[in-house]
């Protein structure tokens, strides 16, 4: 029986048909399941345990739901991650705070994790929400983000964002106050902390004992031992805060703890210019000063140069002790500020060294002119109210910046604002207490 080619053409189109059809329901099929699927991004970083922590959660979660697809970066350790993390908050219209950070649809980053009760319910209710109702791909945001940005770019010669970014000085040309603001806080706050009397009383009264044996090689010995000590000690102090504040994490209440601890010691700081040494204050016990003093006599009489050594870092550690309280602000807030930059742990303790060496500078200033110079000098009191005067009012705006906006920190412009603020306000209430002191003396 033969087949004419009419016939041939129907048959084939009517075997074709079905096969068409259930072709494009499986092609639908398929594009509703990846409609569906849930892309999250979780940034992290190694050595972080809450980061960790999320982690095991994502992994169970992933597991649990198929559609589910969990994107991982290492931001400490990658700077292509790490880059792609600032992107990536850029896009969603905030800044990076400390990771962990978890990325999900439209949702607002989720950042930091403390337990599932606390953290891990919401990322898994956003997670189901994404599957019901189709959440967009982060990356996406991202994307769009940065076609915006080019346009922009093109459109302008330099971004409105650059604009508010970049500040610029003469001969020097433009400065970004996001890039700077690290290493001018720094400096402004090392430097700051530098000039703390506590650590100048136990110094000067070091040197001015010294000063009997009319020795400058015995006096820079001990004196640039000391100093050096004092911040070897002070630098494992602030590694304790760091790891600390690294180990709780991102959490807001920290910040704002840390805002209310550093508002207390600015008011007791800015007490004592008024009203020194009466009710709290924060300074070397009357009690301690006699064993101190005795232990610098016996270097004084030191014969060997072990022993000399030996008593001047012991010296270095008892004293540093006693000064913890005096110290606390400073190492306390820049922290907390330092944890909540998103750096590659290395970096944190660059910036920790680069703090701590600031810090000793005027202590080894003081030491090489007291060498040069063989003179004693000890540290008034009215010079030690003013002092606890400017650090009380730099740790005042310190305090408030953390509890109103922790972020403002992040601009060069912010942090030498604070310093200006704190010296010009400093300088004012210094002149007027002397006129009203002099009046007062004068009737």
């Amino acid at each position: 029986m033969s087949m004419s080619k009419g016939n041939i053409q129907k048959i084939i189109l009517r075997g074709f048909i079905p096969l068409a059809v259930f072709l494009l329901v499986l092609f639908k099929a398929g594009t509703v399941n990846s409609d569906n699927s849930v892309k999250l991004y979780f940034f992290w970083g190694k050595g972080c345990p809450h980061c960790a922590q999320e982690e095991k959660l994502l992994k169970e979660l992933e597991k649990r739901y198929q559609l589910l697809e969990v994107k991982s970066y290492e931001v400490w350790y990658d700077k292509e991650n790490a880059r792609l993390f600032s992107d990536m908050t850029e896009a969603y219209g905030t800044r990076p705070e400390g990771v962990p950070t978890t990325f999900i649809g439209d949702f607002k980053p989720l950042v930091g994790y403390r337990s599932y009760e606390v953290t891990g319910k919401v990322i898994e209710s956003r997670i189901v929400d994404c599957i019901k109702n189709i959440c967009a791909d982060p990356i996406q945001k991202l994307n769009k983000t940065s076609e915006e940005k080019e346009m922009q770019a093109r459109a302008k010669e330099i971004p409105a964002k650059e604009k508010d970014e970049l500040f610029t000085l003469p001969l020097i040309g433009n400065i970004d106050t996001l890039k700077m603001s690290l290493p001018v806080l720094t400096l402004i706050l090392a430097g700051m902390d530098g000039f703390n009397p506590c650590a100048f009383f136990v110094l000067f009264t070091l040197l001015g004992i010294l000063v009997f044996a009319q020795s400058r090689k015995r006096m820079l010995l001990i004196g640039g031992t000391f100093v050096f000590f004092s911040g070897f000690i002070y630098f494992i102090f602030m590694s304790a805060w760091l790891n600390l504040f690294m180990y709780i994490g991102q959490l807001k209440i920290i910040t704002i703890v840390a805002g209310v601890i550093a508002l207390v010691i600015a008011l007791i700081n800015i007490k004592d210019f008024f009203f020194f040494r009466r009710g709290i204050s924060l300074v070397i016990p009357e009690k301690a000063k006699p064993k101190l003093y005795e232990r610098m006599r016996k270097l004084l009489k030191a014969t060997s140069l072990s022993s000399m050594m030996l008593g001047t870092v012991v010296l270095a550690a008892a004293a540093n002790a006693y000064e913890l309280l005096c110290t606390v602000g400073f190492p306390m807030v820049y922290t907390r500020v330092l944890t909540l930059n998103n750096l590659p742990r290395f970096s944190y303790y660059i910036y920790l060294v680069s703090y701590n060496v600031i810090y000793v500078i005027p202590l080894a200033v003081i030491v090489l002119l007291f060498s040069i110079t063989l003179g004693g000098r000890r540290l008034t009191e009215w010079q030690g109210q003013v002092l606890k005067l400017i650090s009380g009012l730099m740790m005042l705006g310190l305090g408030l910046v953390l509890l109103i906006s922790p972020s403002l920190l992040s601009n060069i412009l912010v942090a030498i604002g604070l310093l200006i603020m704190t010296l010009v306000s400093a300088s004012i209430i210094v002149f007027i207490t002397k006129k009203v002191t002099y009046k007062a003396r004068k009737k």
